[in-house]
């Protein structure tokens, strides 16, 4: 009977996912666990009931091949690959990652002229990199990625190589920054001086193709602030015009900072219940707990068991850990399931003595 067992580590993830057929009553089904390497691992099966073992390999080679192509390895050093073809392949390029911050913390970065401000739109990070006909598209965690046919004609069409990082909402690649002009490595210069090379090469009325709008004036980034907040979007980032680029994620602050209107986290669905619902959980430490349920909208496909969903919400309950009022947002197969932490949360504020 078939078995493996993949890994996958980056940064600081350290992951096990395990799959086998099993035989069953006068069938066979499909299992497997995933988890932290070294703690207790999450079960499930693929199956819900006995299946011919044709099927069953069928199954577990398509299972086996998605965790391949999302960064998972047979080595035990967990370096995402894909060994055939390049989607799910490791770019070896890493994003820059950023904190968040708390209200409290905005005024001071909108007196400031060494801090930008820009909208944080709601889509997916996107890195797409032009090396003559090529145009590859690369997720946040560093992996070959298809990308929207109008961006990847759009970005084909420049006159030089580039790469380019930003937000895809749709069709349109929201633009931020500019680590490769020319062959030229720009990840030392300051965030200014990238950012100026985006703002020569994009055309701002590109339907698929846009420079993020940045202000830096106090006043402008105050107004700007307001506007974004009653419009209805996510948020805002804050970056250190000065600072080169850093990938990865600093333990805390870090020259860039992002701060949400609305709140939002990456959950692991644990069950699907009745009425199009899903349980979903977040890891405590190594132990998964429970943080409530979601509805999945008629429109979009009920997650599998296992799968990272982005969810938002009003807030948190602190004592039982469930947030209220949760919204779906749709799979986030970019987000590893250890990134899936109590630490996203934020809770309702707890009232003052008097």
């Amino acid at each position: 009977m078939k078995s493996t067992t993949l890994y996958f580590r980056e940064g600081g993830s350290d992951k096990v996912y395990t799959a086998a057929i099993e035989p069953k009553d006068d069938g066979y089904v499909v299992t497997f666990a995933y988890g932290r390497r070294g703690s207790t691992l999450t079960t499930g099966t693929k199956t819900d009931v006995p299946v011919p073992l044709e099927t069953a390999n069928r199954l577990f080679d398509k299972l086996v091949a998605s965790k391949v192509a999302k960064g998972y390895s047979p080595g035990e050093d967990g370096t995402p690959y894909q060994q055939t073809g390049s989607e799910g392949r490791d770019s070896g390029i890493r994003c820059q990652l950023l904190n968040p911050i708390e209200e409290s913390d905005i005024a001071a970065l909108l007196a400031d002229r060494r801090h930008c401000l820009q909208e944080k739109h709601d889509g997916r990070r996107l890195l797409v990199r032009k090396q003559g006909r090529e145009v590859t598209g690369i997720n946040r965690r560093g992996l070959v990625v298809a990308i929207p046919e109008a961006i990847r004609q759009a970005v084909e069409e420049l006159p030089i190589d580039v790469l380019l990082d930003g937000e895809a909402v749709g069709d349109t690649l929201h633009v931020f920054d500019l680590l490769e002009s020319k062959g030229n490595d720009l990840r030392h210069q300051g965030y200014l001086n990238r950012f100026a090379g985006v703002l020569r090469l994009l055309d701002p009325e590109h339907p698929a193709l846009r420079p993020v709008t940045t202000l830096v004036e106090p006043e402008d980034k105050q107004a700007m602030l307001q506007t974004y907040r009653q419009c209805g979007s996510e948020g805002v980032v804050f970056k250190d015009m000065n600072a080169p680029f850093s990938p990865g994620r600093p333990n805390s602050g870090g020259s860039q900072l992002k701060f949400k209107f609305v709140e939002s986290a990456s959950f692991i669905v644990t069950s699907r219940n009745e009425k199009r619902s899903v349980t979903l959980c977040l890891f405590d430490g190594d132990v998964l707990v429970p943080a409530g349920n979601v509805t999945i909208p008629p429109n979009q496909a009920v997650p599998a068991i296992g799968e990272v969903v982005e969810v938002r919400y009003l807030y948190a309950f602190r004592e039982s850990g469930s947030i209220y009022q949760p919204v779906y947002q749709g799979k986030r197969c970019d987000i590893p399931a250890a990134d899936c932490t109590t630490d996203q949360l934020k809770y309702k504020a707890e009232p003052v003595a008097a």
